[in-house]
């Protein structure tokens, strides 16, 4: 079974980045333990053009814009669409609103600030040991 790990690293060395600031995420995909670096997605701002129709529409009823709805100001929730088919996202940071968000897609999040590599592996050992129901500790 494979799955995939959204890291938000600006330099693709360090998990130095917030979930809230970050640009992009790597994600790397998981297969038989491993992991290898599968694809960058960036993530885009909305035009003007966008978030005013967005708070002009009935759906939006917060009077600073979206943000919580359809992606206008702030925008995470379009982040989590982002990285919707990932089982994990790894942070420097990650905010209670957008820890909801990800819990109600089942997608786990872990907020360190450590190497990519050192998460990584502590990550595809802690899901390998839930995979196949191993006890956590020895």
């Amino acid at each position: 079974m494979s799955y995939k790990i959204a890291v938000a690293s600006s330099d693709g060395e360090n998990i130095n980045e917030t979930f809230g600031s970050t640009e992009k995420f790597i994600i790397y995909e998981v297969a038989g333990g491993s992991y290898e670096k599968f694809e960058e997605r960036f993530y885009q701002e909305e035009s003007d053009a966008d978030q005013n129709r967005c708070n002009n529409s009935d759906k939006c009823r917060n009077s600073d814009g979206c943000g919580s709805g359809c992606g206008g100001k702030g925008g995470n929730s379009s982040k989590v669409e982002l990285i919707s088919d990932c089982r994990a996202v790894v942070c420097k940071k990650i905010g209670f609103h957008i820890q909801k968000q990800l819990e109600r897609k089942a997608i786990s999040f872990f907020d360190v600030s450590c190497t990519v590599k050192e998460a990584l592996d502590k990550i595809t050992a802690y899901y390998s040991r839930i995979d196949n129901h191993e006890p956590l500790r020895k």
